[in-house]
């Protein structure tokens, strides 16, 4: 068998990406970050079918059809619905990681989408529009709770040295997802009117993928040590996940992160927003997660077609010109993928943020001088920068930079930030259009270049560090000495001895006392 560990340049060993690793990381963005991305396309190609059902209903059962103007608000409720499921269930992440455990908690949310899945596939049969909608928010309430449990999950799992590539692994299968939908969509496939209802449902299929293997799979180790203490739970799954590795070492960088915390009970949101000694931290997810949907690109996804449109693409060839972003979202997000251990986090979302930037003052002046084609260059460039970096990065770094106490709170305040951010844009763009014209991309502009020069001159790089060399890295501008931002409390420390290449449990303990 290949040698299963690698040198770095600090002369500690690292882990390399075994098939354990890799498969627990596909599984889990096949079938949860997936579905987010295919949730957020899928409504795009069948929209006037589904409001001719609407309209039909409602003849149906009151004799008089729905007037223009409230068959758009109906389905604008049934599109934005799926946003605020996820604000709901961004929510819910710090409770649920806590009591069940990350990976448990994938497997728990699975019947959420089979639920709402049924409620879509079956709203015609039953002649229900509102069970699209409660549809809809329910999977919303999925995607809410697993884009945040996904990469914190492959975050705890991952070697310090994979954290990166296996933290943009769920971008990718978004990207893919959105990519998916826009196939399907075609109208040589499932774009038909009489489709559409199993459209929508087919979100079931990924997940019960997941839920036939996942389970299979070990627990966080972090999770299973840490908050758990479950020393002998921890070694098998660090036995799974690394192979051969001698996991001597990372358990020690385990128990050093357990000895640094305050304590081993979860913090609340509360907590995590009055403790100084993540100030910066915290600003910082705000930044990222805010400035990830208010770059715009949830306004150019929108806008697309009426872009390609006005730069005289055929409206019949525009569904195959959209699937040609799609790919473009899939490239890009790989290129992301494998580039961010080689580059690190900061030079991807540094450029991300700037060439996104770019191209959005680029679309302000092709409006401006009726340049269509550039105006078509400017989205592809946009939607290219936001997959490289800024899609996933924001979703890496806040496992990156909180301890295992702080963690779970951290994700909720990120998620329910890009949610509330992500419907914010939603509502306010089109206002925002009426009333500044060509002029309102150069808000995205700004936002963009502030958020890049946030991450320049604020954010340290986190690249193959241990999360307590992060937190140590904050310590001098949350204005905490090092000596207090890694305070210990009393802990049983396990010493570990080597046994036959693997860590094996020596039931000796010493106890650590208070540094004064």
């Amino acid at each position: 068998m290949a040698e299963e560990v690698l040198l770095a340049e600090d002369g500690k060993c690292v882990g390399s990406l075994t098939k354990s690793l890799l498969a627990v990381a596909f599984l889990a963005s096949f079938g949860s970050s997936m579905l987010y991305g295919y949730n957020l396309a899928v409504v795009n190609s069948p929209a006037e079918y589904i409001k001719a059902f609407y309209n039909q209903t409602m003849v149906a059962r009151n004799g008089t059809g729905l007037d223009d103007k409230t068959l758009t608000l109906f389905y604008s409720v049934t599109v934005s619905v799926f946003a605020i499921g996820g604000m709901v269930g961004s929510l819910m992440v710090g409770i649920l990681v806590t009591r069940f455990g990350r990976k448990g908690t994938l497997v728990r949310i699975t019947c959420l989408v089979f639920i709402g899945g049924a409620f879509m596939g079956f709203s015609r049969t039953f002649g229900s529009p509102e069970m699209i909608i409660v549809g809809r928010f329910i999977t919303g309430v999925h995607s809410g709770i697993s884009l945040s449990v996904v990469p914190m999950y492959l975050g705890e799992i991952a070697p310090k040295n994979l954290r990166g590539f296996l933290g943009l692994v769920p971008s990718i299968f978004i990207c893919l997802g959105v990519f998916i939908a826009q196939i399907l969509g075609l109208h040589e496939l499932l774009g038909k009117e009489e489709h559409w209802p199993l459209f929508l449902s087919l979100v079931v299929i990924p997940t019960m993928f997941q839920l036939m293997l996942l389970p299979w799979f070990p627990e966080s180790p972090r999770y299973l040590l840490i908050e758990k203490r479950n020393v002998h739970a921890t070694i098998t799954a660090l036995k799974w996940y690394r192979s051969k590795v001698n996991i001597q070492a990372e358990i020690e960088e385990m128990q050093e992160e357990q000895r640094s915390m305050s304590s081993v009970q979860t913090v609340s949101v509360f907590g995590l927003l009055k403790d100084r000694s993540v100030r910066w931290q915290v600003i910082t997810i705000v930044v990222v997660n805010i400035g990830m949907q208010l770059s715009g690109i949830d306004a150019i996804w929108f806008y697309t077609n009426a872009i390609f449109e006005n730069a005289g693409i055929p409206v019949p060839q525009i569904q195959y010109t959209t699937v040609g972003t799609g790919a473009i979202e899939v490239i890009a997000g790989c290129v992301g993928c494998f580039t961010i251990e080689r580059l690190g986090r900061r030079p991807l979302m540094i450029g991300g943020f700037t060439f996104m930037g770019i191209c959005c003052a680029g679309i302000t002046l092709s409006l401006m001088f009726q340049s269509h084609y550039i105006s078509v260059a400017c989205v592809v460039g946009i939607i290219a920068g936001f997959c490289i970096g800024p899609a996933g990065v924001p979703f890496l770094i806040t496992a990156e930079l909180f301890k295992q106490s702080h963690r779970p709170a951290a994700y909720t305040v990120a998620g329910c930030l890009n949610w509330l951010s992500n419907f914010t844009i939603g509502f306010v763009f089109p206002f925002l259009q009426m009333s500044a014209g060509a002029y309102c991309y150069l808000v995205f502009f700004g936002v963009c270049t502030a958020v890049a020069a946030y991450v320049f001159f604020i954010v340290p790089e986190t690249k193959n560090k241990t999360f307590v060399e992060i937190s140590q890295m904050f310590a001098a501008r949350n204005g905490m000495l090092e000596e207090e931002s890694s305070e210990l409390g009393v802990f049983n420390s396990l010493k570990l001895a080597k046994m036959n290449g693997y860590g094996a449990v020596d039931l000796e303990y010493e106890v650590i006392e208070n540094k004064k």
